[in-house]
């Protein structure tokens, strides 16, 4: 069952939601001071029916500068350009097309190319495409002048207010330069590379975001970033000796072809001044059905955690870490 339950999270993508509590309500704080600020302005310009649909255009801009600052989405250029070039089709398309579906697609399509082309993809910039076709009279009389007032001083207005309020925070980068200053003072990926023989590079990285050939919202920092903190943790995460024992499973908790639990089927206890040895056997994974031996100090680097096998899944023991998903 709780393998089905997994199965079925991967397909309708549901992500463990990693962020601390202190974070989700920092984020829907900066969503309310940038929305307010922006329905006020917005209020000069339009009635207040033509100002709800610029608000919710920046509202789900909102959600990305507040909620994900470090994506490339959310940083300045593809907020306020993504903004700017949507604006112009958009008011381009209404004039130009008299049927208002047509007008609404081909606004929207044209919006995705040109984000593409220009560097600046923002998701709301669809909305604020469509909102110049479909918002109505109050929108449309604004004709050339909704792409400066209020499109892109509302776009500008939330990415300063963006600026301003992440920066009150430590832990949150917006834009992603300022935390680039203070990952320079930190090993990057290449460097830990070399340090541990591994001979994946910040080329390699690139290389695999270009084979994708797929927009990805990571950039390539935050890539090397992560890659940095998982070698770390990998290398780092060996079990303590007086957690391993006799007729017990364990994994080294790798994916693919390296994934491998074993069983202890013999040991000798380290003696003092000495060395323990286990004999084991491959349960599951590469080189199943296998037996070897080695030193006990070498199979606490192995392993990552004890498993038990459940139904036909192989699952990690929760000792200390209860929210632990199963692997």
């Amino acid at each position: 069952m709780p393998r089905q339950r997994s199965s079925f999270a991967t397909l309708i993508g549901l992500e463990t939601n990693k962020t601390s509590h202190l974070e989700k309500w920092v984020s829907a704080t900066g969503g309310l001071v940038g929305i307010l600020a922006v329905a006020i302005i917005s209020r000069h310009y339009v009635d207040v029916h033509g100002a709800a649909w610029l608000v919710a255009s920046m509202g789900a801009s909102a959600v990305l500068v507040f909620a994900v600052p470090h994506g490339p989405l959310s940083q300045p250029w593809p907020v306020i350009g993504g903004h700017l070039v949507s604006a112009i089709i958009g008011v381009s398309c209404a004039r130009w097309i008299p049927d208002i579906l047509l007008a609404a697609s081909v606004s929207v399509a044209l919006a995705i190319l040109a984000m593409h082309y220009l560097r600046c993809i923002h998701p709301p910039g669809g909305a604020t495409a469509l909102t110049a076709v479909i918002a109505g009279d109050s929108i449309h009389s604004l004709g050339y002048a909704y792409v400066i007032t209020p499109a892109l001083f509302n776009a500008i207005t939330i990415t300063a207010i963006a600026v301003a309020f992440n920066s009150v925070f430590p832990w949150r980068r917006y834009p992603t330069v300022f935390a680039d200053r203070n990952r320079k003072t930190k090993p990057s990926a290449r460097t830990s590379a070399q340090n541990d023989g591994d001979s994946l590079t910040h080329s390699d990285l690139k290389a695999a975001l270009r084979a994708m050939n797929s927009t990805i919202d990571i950039s390539e920092r935050d890539l090397e970033t992560v890659y940095r903190l998982a070698k770390n943790n990998s290398q780092s995460s060996s079990m303590d000796l007086a957690d391993i024992g006799p007729a017990r499973y364990y994994s080294n908790g790798r994916y693919g072809s390296n994934w491998q639990v074993r069983q202890i089927i013999d040991w000798e206890y380290p003696k003092k001044g000495g060395e323990g040895l286990v004999i084991y056997k491959v349960v599951a994974g590469e080189n199943r059905r296998t037996t070897a031996k080695t030193s006990l100090d070498d199979f606490a680097r192995w392993a990552r955690y004890e498993v038990f096998l459940n139904e036909n899944s192989w699952q990690r023991v929760k000792q200390l870490d209860a929210a632990t998903e199963a692997i």
